[in-house]
């Protein structure tokens, strides 16, 4: 039965890799954005956040940005899933003698290849302009399990967007909170710095952690377990909460 499923998620996943080659415009947007609004902060916010010291502000820009292409990555996965199945490709998907899960794990790993692809990128122009990291190896490896770890959460909760959606757009706008959701975290000032009642709600939301977790990392410093053991805390719980949320939209779903 294993073998099976694998199998069947290893199609699915050739499936979304071919669409993501065939039309690669979802990719570039979530890179694009992204990169736009690393940018847009570098060198239009930056002298004033940082406090006149640009290079500075680079190191503790990234890793919001890179949270911020997580979210664009999970909102290519609920598009492409909400167009499956308006278009009746799931419909007949689960009409045929195939897994049931692999229809979405399928799409979940490709989206992931997609986002990890795209966080390379990020990283890579962040280099371009200044951004230098004192991480040491292992620091690195804390670094990729966390990213991963975290585009996994946002992947499977997507995808439960992706089926509840009523139109391909209302699943892009319910994917926004995972883009603009950063926002509301210590990505781009100190939580310290905010109002009483937005500081609460920074600090206790799962962005904060997570960034907080990558930024050490990638400056080498030690982070406490308080810090990256609520980060991975919360990327277990939305993974478990995605999984079962959308296996239940999925099994729910009429059949045409």
């Amino acid at each position: 039965m294993t073998t099976y499923v694998l199998a069947d998620t290893a199609t699915m996943f050739r499936r979304d890799l071919r669409h993501a080659v065939r039309f690669p415009l979802m990719l570039i947007s979530g890179i694009g954005l992204a990169c736009l609004m690393m940018l847009l902060f570098v060198y239009v916010f930056g002298g004033a956040i940082g406090g006149g010291d640009r290079a500075a502000y680079v190191n503790y820009l990234i890793p919001g940005i890179l949270v911020m292409a997580i979210g664009g990555g999970g909102a290519s996965t609920a598009i492409n899933i909400n167009t499956d199945m308006s278009e009746g490709v799931i419909a007949r998907l689960r009409t045929m003698a195939i897994s049931r899960t692999s229809v979405l794990a399928g799409q979940v790993a490709g989206g992931m290849v997609r986002t990890v692809l795209s966080l390379a990128l990020v990283l890579g122009v962040g280099y371009l302009i200044g951004f230098r990291a004192g991480a040491g190896v292992g620091d690195w490896f804390g670094v990729a399990g966390l990213l991963v770890l975290t585009t996994f959460a946002v992947s499977w909760m997507t995808a439960a967007f992706g089926l509840v959606a009523k139109t391909v757009a209302g699943a892009n706008s319910s994917s926004l909170l995972f883009q603009f959701g950063p926002f509301v975290s210590s990505a781009f000032v100190p939580t310290g710095s905010m109002s009483p009642g937005v500081r609460w709600f920074a600090e206790h939301q799962p962005f904060t952690p997570i960034i907080d977790t990558l930024r050490g990392l990638l400056a080498g410093a030690p982070v406490g377990f308080g810090t990256w053991g609520v980060a991975v805390a919360w990327c277990a719980g939305l993974s478990l909460l995605g999984f079962f949320w959308s296996r239940s939209a999925f099994l729910r779903l009429p059949t045409r």
